[in-house]
């Protein structure tokens, strides 16, 4: 499936005549400092897990923000259904690789004369508040922060005191490193 442009195509520059117009319901943000130190550049939001149908709307979307092209894709295989070899692009075929050693919250796009941008896929059933939460923080300082906690941090806890989900990213934050004194304290207080 092929998205339908919204209106006609408006040129880039005489090397590339046409350039599709990006449908402002792409859901994605783009840190505007694509630094190095954070985990992720950005978010994205896709409507549904079907590779063949989102794509082909995020390399468009991506390509004209950064002004690059697309190469290749990265995807988790399992976080997606109907995963295509090749998306169409604007004049060009992009490859899509599937992986299963990768983190299963993010894709990355390979570009063309740039560092690869890599993207914390928002799971599709996500509500709109957290996901809009999502999207605003990748704006802002996430270095340090892994791409599930960046998720857990959208979602906070519906009760007073940390969920399971919250206890386990401060469990794996631990193990990594992070702070144990207050929780070792509030353990030894039992």
């Amino acid at each position: 499936m092929v998205p339908a442009l919204l209106s006609r195509p408006k040129p880039l520059s005489a090397a590339a005549p046409e350039v599709p117009v990006i449908d402002s319901a792409v859901r994605l943000s783009l840190n505007p400092v694509l630094d190095r130190r954070a985990t992720v550049d950005g978010a994205w939001w896709p409507y549904s897990r079907d590779a063949t149908a989102e794509l082909p709307g995020l390399i468009a979307a991506v390509d004209q923000r950064v002004g690059r092209t697309t190469l290749r894709v990265g995807v988790y295989r399992d976080a997606w259904d109907n995963i295509p070899r090749r998306v169409p692009a604007h004049k060009r075929q992009v490859k899509v690789g599937w992986f299963r050693y990768i983190d299963p919250h993010v894709i990355t796009l390979i570009l063309s004369g740039a560092e690869p941008i890599v993207l914390l896929v928002i799971p599709p059933g996500t509500a709109s508040g957290p996901a809009e939460a999502v999207l605003t923080l990748v704006t802002g300082k996430t270095a340090g922060l892994a791409p599930a906690d960046i998720l857990a941090a959208a979602h906070p806890p519906t009760a007073p005191g940390a969920g399971p989900a919250d206890q386990e990213c401060m469990l794996r934050w631990e193990n990594e490193g992070g702070s144990v004194t207050e929780h070792q304290t509030v353990a030894a207080g039992r």
